[in-house]
């Protein structure tokens, strides 16, 4: 028996579905990611790929208020510099799409929407800190990520103590949709998902979305 007022640690674990709803499950105690292993439309796949043959920056950050019915939220002029290419008005769809599922389900008011193509990882050392974040690679490798126990969490940004064996690290795919629970979230504080962005081969690059709940 334990003695009064001293806690069980939690068993913590992630989820990994084919099914939109799986999306759900993080809200559950203990769970700090979920992946929802969706495969995108082709001309959306296809507008990734040929928006990151161009060659050209794109870093675009936007703070979403979201109505209090059911009107999408307002993305005029995102990445507006790639509209003549084929594929955006569902690609803006697919962003619109995935901004309203989050914030309805987390009940949010203010979303930080950002939208990158990167040619280097910009967290390039594993952390935890959010409180919880939605991400999905639209073309490129998807972000990393460490099971509970793989890093000492004491040594949270120190390069020499992340873990070296490959085969520690895991890997969201191109296309999948991730909802990672940081130490910020209420209850979840020691047991953020660990995660960094990925180290890119010269010449590679990624196009990521991002999602943060602000309120």
């Amino acid at each position: 028996m334990l003695a009064p007022g001293l806690k069980m640690r939690p068993i913590i674990y992630q989820v990994q579905g084919e099914a939109l709803q799986a999306l759900t499950r993080i809200l559950d105690d203990g769970v700090n990611l979920v992946v929802w292993r969706r495969q995108l439309p082709a001309h959306i796949t296809d507008f990734g790929r040929l928006l990151l043959s161009l060659n050209k920056p794109l870093a675009e950050s936007l703070v979403l208020e979201l109505p209090s019915d059911d009107t999408e939220p307002n993305l005029h002029g995102l990445a507006s510099g790639f509209s003549d290419l084929e594929g955006y008005e569902g690609f803006i769809v697919d962003v619109s799409w995935l901004v309203s599922a989050f914030a309805c389900l987390l009940g949010a008011k203010h979303v930080g929407l950002r939208l990158r193509v990167l040619d280097k990882a910009m967290c390039p050392r594993f952390h935890d800190h959010v409180p919880v974040r939605l991400i999905t690679t639209y073309c490129g490798i998807g972000s990393q990520w460490l099971k509970e126990g793989a890093m000492d969490r004491r040594q949270l940004g120190n390069a020499e103590a992340e873990p070296q064996d490959d085969s520690l690290i895991e890997q969201i795919a191109s296309d999948e949709v991730a909802l990672l629970k940081g130490e910020k979230w209420h209850g979840n504080e020691g047991f953020g998902l660990i995660h960094r962005s990925p180290q890119l081969a010269p010449g590679e690059r990624r196009l990521i979305l991002t999602l943060d709940w602000l309120s």
